[in-house]
Order: structure tokens, then C-alpha cells, then sequence
């Protein structure tokens, strides 16, 4: 089960990629490999089974399995690091179910899209309902991820994410829509506790200075130290700095973003020396698109090394 010892604070977590062998199973050496890298970076947390980690391709065995894993790992290199879990699903009933299976397999803290598959049949209220029936069953507290692009356009509102708020076990929000009025105005009138994240490591500095606690980013994967440093530099009121370090991670956000979880892979790949393939339909890209990817990304590559010290 989960610990309360781990601290939901704040800072850059890092939504984890899903590794499979050639024959398509689950690599758990490598996920742990993985996971061991990212946990000794500095970085606050993992996340595993979001959008980057390919939830939507595991079945019930494979995310328990991954969880798990990342659970063993943290526990061998910083006990204290919490282990996110995606467990959105379609129904209230198995969004509980996941919830109760992330912290059986060592969660600390469910990551909850809004169903959406039906969307036109939810109404407002009947959504907020969810989220409260789900955190009241859910052994781990709850985090809201407002996700339009993974949820079918439906885009919760401030009004919502603050109606939520209240409740004693939904602990934060993950925005990934690119508003910051509406992270604005959940972090002046959320309970106190309750933290807001960006969505995107292109959206650091925009998210610290509206207050937010920081940014649960895919690309973080690749340049874990490069994420941390723009939120150190900010700290710090070194205001020009963070600026040049923030547009260099944008810019490479902006390739992963327009390449989804598969260029993170992809340059994992070529910079790391594990990546591997994604689960079908979606689809590597060419040993040509490769080499421009990894060319790509050498900007970002290079300031990561700069802050390396080991």
C-alpha cells in the first residue's frame, strides 16, 4: 500500500515512457533502468501510466507491473519519492478499480482524467460527482488531469477544479490545456495544500509566476536537469537566466509535443541507448526521421550535459 510518508510537494515530475521488448511485452529492465536515471536526477516525483506512458495500450497486469517496478526502484535510491498513477478509465467503477490497483502495487497518489467517451451524456455536475465518488473510494489521494487533447476537447474549468478542491483527497491538478488564467485563478483560490501543475515543460516559468507548485512534463524524460534548473533559476530571482534556459527546453518541448511519446523514445534512444518501440498502430519513427530527431534535440542534449555531475 501506499505511504503516507511520501510527500505530494513541489517541483518537476516526470511522466514516465513505457519500454516493451521486440516481442511486444513489457521490458521491466529497462523500466526500471529508467527509473533509476530519472530518480537520482533530483526530480520530485514519477508519474507512471499517463499520456507518455502509454496507459491506453496496458492491460491491468502491465500497469500494476509498471507501478510496481518504479515503486521498487524509488524505494532502493530515495524511499521518499511518491509514484503517481494514471487510473482514469471510461466508467466511475473502473476509474475506482485502478485507483485501488495503483496502491496495491505501490502508488502513492492517483492522476484521474475526466471520462469522456460520452461525453455529451455528462453533465457538470454529473462529472464533479465522479471525481468525489472516485477520491472517497480511492485508498490514495487524487489529482485531477485536465487533458482536452487526451479527453475528447473536454476542458474542465477553473469553477470546476475549484468545486473539487474542496474535497479533503483530491490534493492537485495537472493542467495540460495551456491556460494561464485559469491556473491563475485556481492557485489564488484553492485550499490551501491543493497544488496546481503545468502540463508541459514549456509552461515552468509561466506556471511559477502565477504560483504554481510546477510542471509534470514528458520531455523531462530526456532533460530532467534542464526542467529543474529553469525552476531553480526562478527560485533563485535569476529572471534572465530562467528565460534562456526555459526557451531552450520549449524548444525542445515543442518537439516532443509535435511528436508525441514517440520522439521522447525516439531520442532515448539515440542519447540514453533505450527507447525501443511503441505498441502498435503507433509507430517508431524511420532510421532517417530518427537522426533528424536526435540532431533536434542535440540543443537540449547539450545544456542537460552541462548540469550532469555524475
Amino acid at each position: 500500500m501506499a505511504s503516507s510518508d511520501r510527500h505530494f510537494g513541489k517541483g518537476i515530475y516526470v511522466p514516465t515512457v513505457a519500454f516493451f521488448t521486440p516481442e511486444d511485452n513489457l521490458d521491466i529492465p529497462t523500466t526500471e533502468k529508467h527509473a533509476a536515471y530519472l530518480a537520482q536526477t533530483g526530480v520530485m516525483g514519477l508519474v507512471v501510466q499517463g499520456s507518455n506512458g502509454e496507459a491506453v495500450h496496458l492491460d491491468r497486469e502491465e500497469r500494476n507491473a509498471i507501478t510496481a517496478a518504479t515503486r521498487r526502484v524509488c524505494e532502493r535510491i530515495n524511499h521518499l519519492m511518491p509514484v503517481i498513477v494514471g487510473t482514469g478509465a471510461p466508467s466511475t467503477r473502473e476509474t475506482i478499480a485502478l485507483c485501488k490497483d495503483a496502491a496495491e502495487a505501490g502508488g502513492d497518489y492517483a492522476l484521474v482524467l475526466p471520462p469522456s467517451y460520452y461525453k455529451g451524456l455528462v453533465s457538470t455536475e454529473a462529472m464533479l460527482n465522479h471525481f468525489r465518488e472516485v477520491a472517497d473510494a480511492s485508498p490514495i489521494p487524487v489529482l485531477i488531469y485536465n487533458f482536452p487533447g487526451a479527453s475528447a476537447g473536454l476542458d474542465l474549468s477553473s469553477d470546476d477544479i475549484l468545486a473539487l478542491a474542496q474535497h479533503p483527497k483530491i490534493v492537485g491538478v495537472k493542467l495540460t490545456c495551456g491556460n494561464t488564467g485559469k491556473m491563475a485563478r485556481i492557485v489564488a483560490q484553492a485550499p490551501e495544500g491543493f497544488l496546481t501543475f503545468g502540463g508541459s515543460a514549456d509552461f515552468i516559468l509561466p506556471t511559477l509566476s502565477v504560483g504554481g507548485a510546477g510542471i509534470i512534463g514528458g520531455i523531462a524524460n530526456l532533460i530532467p536537469r534542464s526542467c529543474i534548473q529553469v525552476r531553480v533559476l526562478h527560485l533563485d530571482g535569476k529572471v534572465a537566466e530562467a528565460q534562456k534556459a526555459q526557451a531552450v527546453v520549449a524548444r525542445a518541448d515543442w518537439l516532443a509535443i509535435k511528436g508525441g511519446f514517440v520522439a521522447v523514445k525516439s531520442a532515448l534512444q539515440s542519447y540514453r541507448g533505450y527507447g525501443g518501440q511503441p505498441r502498435r498502430p503507433c509507430m517508431a519513427p524511420s532510421p532517417t526521421e530518427a537522426a533528424a530527431l536526435s540532431e533536434a534535440f542535440s540543443e537540449a542534449m547539450e545544456m542537460e550535459k552541462s548540469f550532469e555531475i555524475f
